[in-house]
């Protein structure tokens, strides 16, 4: 008995049957003889970039896991042993900000809620978006070994961000400094430029009075829209040529 095709695709009637397959068998699972070492000559190894558990995954996501995922299938099948290593980010800021929006559709503030309740109800959050999230590449048909899959704020992983970050400074390679910073007055804490919402608004023009070196009774004027670089400025240079 002859059977028609379908006019249309249906993915999701085979498909999530086939990954679902891969999965149970174990075709992702790593062959690496310790995937926890720092050496691994032997074997390939990709670690993902961890997406924010801060909502769903976007088209960025789906281009550089495609690529990840092409590179990790190569090598499998090449038959080296092979991680691509799973996980996610907790995002801090962000996920706060996520979190207080939803809230505040509540009428209700984290402050209402206390220090404990507050951190319930982010973990609340991260286990509905996170599981979207894995949900999402899975849907991808991503090869990742989920077996093995961590969360920034696991036991062990916050520690192994210090030793680097020690290391770091150990070397040289990283210092403290002071530096402007973006102040968020509602989070308390300063912000990266990433997560800063530029609005353009009338200015004023400061005019600086910098004394000479050689005369410091006499002044040159420079004149800024950004007075407050003035605490960073150890000198001000010219032309000795300049007539002006």
């Amino acid at each position: 008995m002859s059977q028609s095709l379908d006019k249309q695709y249906q993915p999701s009637e085979i498909e999530q049957n086939i990954y679902q397959r891969w999965e149970d068998e174990g075709y992702f699972s790593t062959g690496l003889k310790n995937p926890d070492s720092t050496s691994n000559d032997d074997g390939y190894c990709i670690v993902i970039p961890p997406p924010n558990v801060t909502g769903s995954l976007h088209m960025g996501h789906a281009f550089q896991d495609t690529i990840m995922d092409l590179l990790t299938r190569y090598h499998r099948m090449s038959g080296e042993p092979t991680l691509w290593q799973a996980g996610s980010d907790h995002a801090g800021i962000a996920t706060q900000m996520v979190v207080e929006r939803k809230l505040a559709a509540e009428n209700i503030s984290r402050h209402d809620l206390g220090r404990e309740k507050f951190i319930e109800k982010v973990w609340e959050w991260k286990e509905e978006s996170g599981g979207n999230i894995t949900r999402q590449l899975r849907r991808m048909g991503s090869s990742l070994d989920w077996s093995r899959e961590r969360f920034t704020m696991d036991e062990g992983l916050s520690d192994a961000v210090t030793k680097v970050f020690v290391s770091l400074y150990q070397e040289g390679l990283i210092y403290r400094g002071k530096r402007l910073v973006n102040w968020d007055p509602v989070l308390n804490t300063a912000v990266s430029d990433l997560e800063v919402v530029s609005e353009e608004e009338d200015g004023h023009l400061w005019n600086l009075k910098y004394p000479l070196a050689d005369d410091p009774s006499q002044f040159m004027v420079v004149a800024t829209t950004r007075p407050e670089t003035m605490l960073g400025d150890s000198a001000v240079a010219v032309h000795p040529e300049d007539e002006r």
